[in-house]
């Protein structure tokens, strides 16, 4: 693994209709229908649309035989418009069901979760080691005929383990961890290899973005010491709508991408599935963008793990860095710069200017030469060029100094000055092609060299929509903040055409994607199906509307119950499809109402927070 030079990692190819994915082959993006697989019309015409705006891939529930086999006249009716896109059936609960879809698609997705396994009760279960043997055994005999029907039938299959649906059994041995989804993906992998099947796909899910970067890192290293290269399908599961779950994709799937992992992608929103593929494909040509690039020169740092991250040490200056939480750094643009009331920046950047009327409660940052030291200012020294300016900062009496820095900037003088001011605070900023190549080799730099002087990255753009530079950041700071590199993170958008307090929001929104700072109500909600029991997105502005007040909750909004209740265990509270017009409500994993009629579950959602939170 290469932290700091991009490089693709190498998959198998499976052939999935028409359209091959892994080896060397693009990245493909996908999507889901929300249509009833049961309606051809319907179906056909929203595979369409996933199509037409670039889905390579379109997958439909199927809940029963029924949809199954109706999946037969779905890709009648695509072929007859000339549409030769593979299809790709989704099976939860009943293995029977995949062996029917297996004839009709090009692609089957079972869930390892409840594919033989009940369906998850949070029990806690024993098993002697015999025992355990016997239950992968029963998956063996129900698998085996089921690979067998795909080798008949030219059918891929996609092995798709979900945070949210971990059997009992896994959880009961393994416990709600990485290394549990892992052994409940390598369980079936096992199996598919020894049968000599190769026609395999994987995906590795969670809600949680660190959760869901961590276990896909651990999953491709546990593939190769067992020689095995099967290609990977990202995502995050549940990650919303609107820009929070674009926002949250990116950082999750980014991170992913930008260590060279996936081979397709299905950005996951609370919205019509069509609107998911642009953000996919720009979310792709962004990360591999950078896959021709200058060599970094780096070298990694040995007390950093990989697989499960920790933050790295550094001491407190201020309130930044030791164990608070990443600040973020706003850019000041003159006496009409609006401050959102809730997400106002921790620092505001002024160049060689104060301004004259000044934002209460937030300090100045100011160019070193410009500062004057009044209270609630600090120094910022920008960098050296052909000015070493270690002796002004070493020698400016300011409690805290700022010190932007490249890289490449970074000398045997430079660090031993970071070493002898700990007041020093770094912001590191890099204009390299694989800005996250760079960015990570001063953290590795820092670690090696034994300093710990907080770092922000100065992450610039110079982007006209908010949209792009939304998408852009979170997969460039994402990244950073799960591998716990970020002190603090300053975004920079040259240009007007986008307003100062849209770009700090942005900053504070990748920060709680990335699970390192909260600043508002987070909602979990999946992006629908064919399963869903209400109407999504209507449900989820209702909810919104009456709980954005709130600050610091997770609110899980669920359309049925494959993740449901295993994805109630990361939110605070859960509202649940329990059944057409009925709704089930959750704290934490325990269900506290069951069966609401869907006119009143909202309200009842508010009482039961109100009841616990006061």
């Amino acid at each position: 693994m290469n932290f700091f030079n991009y490089k693709r990692r190498k998959s198998s190819e499976v052939q999935i209709g028409g359209t091959p994915l892994g080896g060397d082959n693009p990245i493909r993006v996908q999507s889901m229908t929300t249509t009833a697989t049961t309606d051809t019309e319907g179906s056909v015409a929203q595979a369409r649309r996933i199509v037409e705006a670039g889905g390579e891939y379109v997958r439909l529930t199927t809940q029963g035989v029924r949809e199954a086999e109706n999946l037969r006249e779905i890709n009648a009716g695509l072929r007859s418009q000339g549409i030769d896109t593979p299809l790709v059936a989704d099976v939860h609960f009943n293995a029977r069901v995949a062996d029917v879809a297996a004839l009709y698609a090009e692609k089957v997705r079972i869930n390892p979760g409840n594919y033989v396994d009940t369906a998850r009760t949070f029990k806690q279960l024993t098993y002697t080691d015999e025992e355990y043997a016997q239950e992968i055994e029963k998956i063996r005999a129900r698998l085996v005929p089921f690979l067998n029907i795909c080798k008949e039938n030219h059918t891929a299959i996609r092995i798709g383990v979900n945070h949210g649906s971990l059997s009992d059994r896994i959880m009961s041995r393994y416990g709600d961890t990485p290394e549990g989804m892992v052994e409940s993906c390598m369980e079936f992998l096992r199996i598919c290899v020894a049968e000599k099947f190769t026609d395999v796909v994987i995906s590795i899910k969670a809600s949680n973005t660190v959760i869901m970067v961590r276990t896909v890192r651990l999953l491709v290293k546990t593939m190769e010491q067992e020689g095995m290269s099967f290609p990977l399908h990202l995502g995050v599961t549940e990650a919303g709508e609107g820009e929070d779950g674009r926002i949250k994709s990116a950082v999750g799937i980014g991170a992913l991408l930008y260590d060279g992992l996936g081979d397709t992608i299905r950005v996951s929103l609370s919205e019509a599935p069509e609107a998911e593929i642009p953000v996919a494909k720009a979310l792709v040509e962004y990360v591999t963008a950078h896959a021709i690039h200058p060599l970094i020169e780096a070298v990694e740092a040995s007390g950093f793990d990989y697989y499960a991250p920790m933050r790295r040490t550094t001491h407190a200056v201020g309130n930044i860095g030791g164990d608070q939480v990443p600040v973020v750094i706003g850019s000041c643009f003159g006496k009409d710069r609006v401050l959102d009331a809730n997400l106002r920046p921790d620092y505001l950047y002024c160049g060689s200017t104060l301004p004259t009327e000044r934002p209460e409660g937030i300090p100045l940052i100011v160019d070193a030469p410009a500062w004057t030291g009044e209270e609630d200012t600090y120094p910022v020294f920008m960098g050296f060029g052909d000015k070493n300016y270690l002796p002004l900062l070493a020698a400016c009496p300011a409690k805290v100094k700022f010190l932007f820095v490249t890289y490449s900037q970074c000398s045997e003088e430079v660090l031993a000055c970071l070493k002898t001011h700990p007041e020093v605070v770094i912001i590191h900023q890099t204009n390299h092609l694989h800005r996250v190549g760079e960015h990570r080799a001063l953290a590795h730099l820092l670690m090696h060299e034994g300093i710990t002087n907080p770092i922000i990255y100065f992450q610039h753009y110079a982007e006209e929509s908010l949209a792009d530079l939304q998408l852009r950041a979170a997969a460039d700071s994402g990244v950073l903040c799960i591998d716990g590199f970020a002190d603090g993170l300053y975004l920079h958008n040259i240009g007007n055409s986008i307003a100062p307090q849209a770009i700090d929001a942005t900053a504070f929104n990748i920060l709680q994607a990335a699970r390192v700072r909260t600043s508002k109500t987070e909602y979990i909600s999946c992006p629908g199906c064919g399963r869903t029991l209400y109407a999504l997105e209507e449900t989820i502005a209702r909810i919104k509307a009456a709980t954005s007040h709130l600050k610091g909750l997770k609110i899980a909004i669920m359309g049925c119950i494959v993740n449901g209740p295993g994805e109630m265990a990361d939110a605070d509270y859960g509202y649940v499809g329990a059944a057409r017009g009925k709704v089930s409500l959750y704290r934490k994993k325990e269900c506290i109402e069951k069966n609401i009629p869907e006119e009143q579950a909202v309200e009842k959602l508010l009482e039961l927070i109100n009841k616990y939170e006061g």
